[in-house]
């Protein structure tokens, strides 16, 4: 059970028993994701560090949905599958000091989970928490971007698992590529979501942009209280796949298809502003796309353009389509082996960026 110092019950999310975390469980634990006041989060990729010393660690968490991966000192010692209200133990670590871990794996746009603290075994005490780091890159994006079954070694995952036992957005391309780099970063992303047009039109009236704003997807009108230490100097989005990858169907708001590129374009100025307005000047913004050719891919180099003749050099258009991924996750998606080469990719197109971290 989580310890009654550390966690108290408050009122019930969508009719399942939520915990807030008292004052100091942030104090002694760092994140960089999309983190409630009360340590409470839905987007994929939320992680939370911290130092002890000592034999044992607790980790107090509150869900029974998602999929995390606890790691001592770099190294994945257990992944817990959908724990609920629990403090798991990692026991018999030599006396010294060392680093926990906690990485969430899965998404759940549709439910809150809440970290409840690190816990000190007996004899041990918390430390300090590690420090947050220089660089700091945002990633943006939908399914492809989420590690969407990337730990699937077959497209048809109904027999390993499903889906979300296969998704680690701990090592999707965006998480891997800031471990190199040595940066704090967010996985901002929504399966399913595009700029302005869902997967085969689904949801009509909503995207991607309906949800930005938010710490607590399933939260309507919520609004994430973005601390001031976050201002990444890297943005990389990926949106187009869900607009683009389905045929317009009788009924759609878009006529034809050069009227959803019209709209998508539109819509990814907008968004670019707001980025803009948020991060200021001296962020780059990295537009990309997965598909050599088509309009998906000509829009996204379209929009980056403009921006570049309207004066803003730090919008950049990447384009990573590779005859080598192989796309054998879950549904056509990236598999590991796919978000590794990106990841290699993306570094070296970094390096040209030459960012002043």
């Amino acid at each position: 059970m989580i310890r009654t110092t550390a966690v108290v019950l408050v009122a019930a999310l969508f009719g399942a028993p939520a915990v807030q975390a008292a004052p100091g469980v942030l104090d002694q634990a760092h994140t960089a994701g999309r983190v409630t006041k009360s340590a409470q989060y839905t987007w994929p990729g939320v992680y939370f560090e911290g130092r002890f010393r000592g034999t044992s660690v607790g980790i107090s968490l509150n869900d029974s949905t998602n999929y995390y991966d606890v790691q001592i000192d770099g190294r994945t010692v257990s992944t817990l599958t959908k724990p609920g209200r629990t403090t798991y133990w990692v026991r018999n670590l030599s006396n010294a000091e060392h680093r926990v871990r906690l990485a969430k794996r899965s998404e759940s746009p549709w439910s809150v989970g809440e970290f409840g603290g690190f816990v000190a075994g007996a004899g041990g005490a918390l430390l300090s928490k590690p420090a947050a780091r220089t660089r700091q890159i945002e990633f943006i994006g939908d399914s492809l971007t989420a590690g969407y079954g990337n730990m699937s070694t077959t497209r048809d995952c109904s027999a390993n698992g499903g889906v979300d036992r296969n998704t680690n957005a701990d090592l999707s391309f965006g998480a891997l590529t800031s471990r190199t780099l040595n940066a704090d970063y967010q996985v901002n992303a929504i399966s399913g979501r595009g700029m302005v047009r869902n997967y085969g039109g689904g949801e009509p009236g909503t995207s991607y942009r309906t949800f930005y704003d938010r710490a607590l997807l399933n939260v309507e009108g919520d609004v994430w209280q973005r601390p001031s230490s976050w201002r990444p100097q890297l943005v990389v989005v990926g949106l187009g796949t869900n607009d683009f990858s389905t045929a317009l169907k009788p009924g759609e708001q878009w006529p034809t298809p050069e009227s959803l590129v019209a709209a998508y374009k539109s819509a990814y100025h907008g968004f670019l502003d707001k980025l803009r307005t948020r991060y200021g000047s001296g962020t780059t913004i990295v537009v990309s796309v997965p598909e050599a050719s088509g309009a998906f891919a000509e829009a996204v180099r379209q929009v980056a353009q403009e921006r570049n003749n309207r004066g803003d050099s730090r919008i950049r258009y990447w384009n990573y389509a590779d005859p080598a991924l192989d796309r054998l996750g879950c549904d056509w998606h990236f598999s590991q082996r796919d978000h590794q080469l990106i990841s290699v990719r993306l570094h070296e197109y970094i390096k040209g960026l030459r960012l002043i971290w």
